[in-house]
């Protein structure tokens, strides 16, 4: 597809300016959603030195690095995005990048466990205004044949996230100590806005979607109601929010896990689990959503069957990694399952963009991150540390161990629900 037929169905010479203009976007995006991954990596990655000075329980620790930071996150997502239907998106993102980066500078200052919850909840409100507003303009910068792959590029950064705050954390728990951690990152995330906003244009609503550039935004009721009435919607809602639960159970859990249960050093975490876990994240959502584009042209349902052979290549692969005594087998065998446990995010961000209209994408795309994080950022850590606590007066340390495999039912669960999409998924992009 030539640039004119992507930017005005070949009627005009290529805008250059506009090509220009959309990669910065997307770099830029990039470099904002990178610092909310970083932001929420952090203190997964501290859990051992924070919980030794303030003697946190597991549960605790869940309620921290999960549901508090998602309660806040889910409840401001979607008023956001409705905002960010209707504002500028541009300066939206820089209000929310200045909020979650100061919360999380404010961490480092928490003296207790109601502090440090106040500083999540304050953190999770200000991520909400991240990625559905980015989204919503990289659709209006790029034409709809390259917005599965633009997504998949633009969610990378929660991999690279993972890897730098991963990285990062490790090497300041040894250093500076984990408050000076905290109040790093934070200064980053306010000192890179200026430039958001100095390289940044607001895209004119609708440029690549000309058809629709007139209509209005659609109101609330309206985009819920789309989800309502599609089989497909619906299903990826369940799916996405039992594969999340899972995800975020195995991504906030598994760094304490090879440290305290396979005593795994926290420099050796830094080095060996922060590259293993970047890669492989990375490796699930982009190789996501490249098979989905590429089979998705013979049949939609590989929005829901690629996603489900992830999920059956999880199930074995995490059990396997769980029951091996030392941490280099146990971080070798996670790979896989790491990777598989991405592959549902690119095609479910493109499956709800293609299912709605171009001008409700912020608000739709909310709607299904409320799955993402009530059900699974909010409930996976949670499960997780409620379930290691419950086990750890019979077990001790290896009472982490059981609780990452009590998450396996819910991946089987997800993969049977990823699976019966497939039934409906032909159907609704017919209609």
């Amino acid at each position: 597809m030539s640039e004119a037929t992507m930017f005005d169905g070949g009627t005009a010479s290529p805008d250059r300016s506009i090509a220009v203009r959309r990669n910065v976007a997307l770099a830029m995006l990039f470099v904002v959603g990178t610092i909310n991954f970083v932001d929420r990596q952090l203190l997964s990655v501290l859990v051992e030195p924070i919980r030794a000075e303030m003697q946190f329980s597991d549960t605790q620790f869940g309620l921290l690095t999960g549901l508090i930071f998602a309660l806040f996150y889910a409840a401001m997502g979607v008023p956001v995005a409705i905002i960010a239907d209707r504002w500028n998106r541009i300066k939206l993102i820089g209000i929310a990048c200045v909020v979650w980066s100061g919360f999380t500078a404010a961490c480092g200052l928490a003296s207790n466990f109601w502090q440090l919850a106040l500083m999540r909840f304050g953190v999770g409100a200000g991520e909400a205004g991240g990625t559905a507003p980015s989204l919503s303009v990289l659709a209006d910068y790029y034409p709809p044949a390259q917005r599965p792959f633009v997504s998949g590029i633009f969610t990378l950064n929660g991999p690279l996230g993972v890897f730098l705050g991963t990285s990062f954390g490790a090497w300041a728990a040894a250093h500076i100590g984990w408050r000076n951690a905290f109040l790093v990152i934070g200064a980053i995330g306010v000192v890179i806005v200026p430039l958001l906003l100095w390289l940044v244009r607001e895209p004119p609503r609708g440029q690549m979607d000309t058809q629709s550039a007139a209509v209005e935004s659609p109101t609330f009721a309206e985009c819920f109601a789309a989800f309502i009435r599609r089989r497909s919607l619906r299903m990826v809602m369940v799916s996405s929010g039992l594969a999340a639960f899972v995800s975020y159970g195995m991504l906030n859990w598994i760094p304490a896990f090879l440290m305290r249960t396979q005593k795994m050093p926290i420099e050796a975490l830094g080095t060996w689990y922060a590259s293993g876990a970047g890669i492989t994240f990375g490796i699930g959502i982009l190789g996501g959503g490249w098979l989905v584009s590429r089979f998705a042209t013979r049949s939609a349902r590989a929005y829901g069957s690629i996603p489900a052979i992830a999920t059956a290549v999880l199930v074995p692969g995490l059990i396997a990694a769980l029951l091996v005594d030392s941490w280099q087998l146990s971080l070798a065998l996670m790979l896989l399952p790491m990777a598989a446990c991405t592959v549902y995010v690119a095609p479910a961000l493109a499956l709800v963009q293609n299912l709605t209209t171009p001008r409700s994408r912020a608000t739709s795309v909310a709607l299904l991150m409320l799955m993402f994080n009530i059900v699974g950022l909010g409930l996976g850590p949670l499960f997780a540390g409620a379930v290691s606590d419950a086990l750890k007066p019979a077990y001790g340390d290896e009472s982490l161990r059981w609780a990452l495999m009590a998450l396996i039912p819910f991946a089987v669960a997800a993969g049977i629900a990823q699976f019966a999409m497939t039934r409906h998924l032909d159907q609704d992009f017919a209609e």
